[in-house]
């Protein structure tokens, strides 16, 4: 089978799978180029309201397929580039996101992993960034992403050294939310996104933003909030006892 990206939508949560099994799902240049078109078209479909990203089999990714490289240059786009339009986009995609991860999740891989909402591991799960044994300069962006999460010692330990750790530091350091027992990820991930998904994607959409810093659409959520009806459908369901029904969707595509 050809390395791709799969996915698949139930339930109201998106699934990509990063399917490339012989390189322990390595992503190639093909592979970094398709992923910004398919969140793209997962954005736009109005029955997504999670994503979650996870490796096929055993392992989430274990970085850029090295062999892909004369691909990269065939497309005339450089292999850092490719992978920082793939991480943004996928940091950019507006519901919440989820990576599930078993396995290697190194190199590349913990660069898609970092871009996302929240990261769920299976115990045994290995991490690492490892842009020094390469002898690359690893991206500003992509830098100031990991940093963020896990602090800036810890940020320094991962790109100075290209050290794996296990998921315990990764929780510790709060580059993993939760760690999962073997066998036990993809029962938490779907429970955990059908809460995602029935919570309001007004609350999660601000909030997203907000997160990130971002500053200038404070005008825009309250105008959003004042449009919508998912505050009086909060209010009466918790009255009535029954499960919220939210139908906030975006008047616009924003900025």
């Amino acid at each position: 089978m050809e390395p791709q990206l799969s996915h698949t939508v139930a339930e109201g949560v998106a699934t990509v799978v990063i399917d490339h099994p012989a390189k322990r799902n390595a992503m190639t240049a093909a592979m970094w180029r398709a992923l910004p078109p398919l969140l793209t078209e997962l954005a736009a479909d109005p029955s997504v309201r999670a994503l979650v990203l996870t490796g096929a089999g055993e392992t989430f990714c274990a970085g850029a397929d090295i062999s892909s490289l004369g691909a990269f240059a065939e497309g005339g786009d450089a292999p850092q580039r490719l992978a920082v339009l793939a991480e943004e986009a996928l940091a950019a995609f507006p519901r919440p996101t989820l990576a599930a991860v078993r396995g290697a999740c190194v190199g590349g891989g913990a660069q898609l992993a970092a871009a996302c909402d929240l990261r769920f591991a299976e115990e045994g799960s290995r991490f690492g960034v490892t842009p020094a044994k390469l002898g690359i300069v690893y991206p500003a962006s992509s830098t100031a992403r990991l940093a963020a999460l896990t602090g800036p010692a810890t940020a320094k330990y991962l790109l100075f050294s290209g050290e794996l750790i296990g998921t315990e530091r990764a929780l510790r350091c709060g580059l993993v939310d939760e760690v999962l027992p073997a066998g036990g990820l993809a029962a938490r991930v779907a429970a955990f996104t059908s809460v995602l998904a029935a919570r309001s994607p007004l609350t999660q959409a601000a909030a997203k933003e907000f997160v990130a810093g971002r500053t200038d659409r404070i005008a825009h959520w309250e105008d959003e909030a004042r449009r919508s009806t998912d505050a009086a459908e909060g209010v009466a369901a918790f009255l009535e006892r029954r499960t919220p029904h939210f139908t906030w969707t975006p008047a616009s595509t924003g900025e």
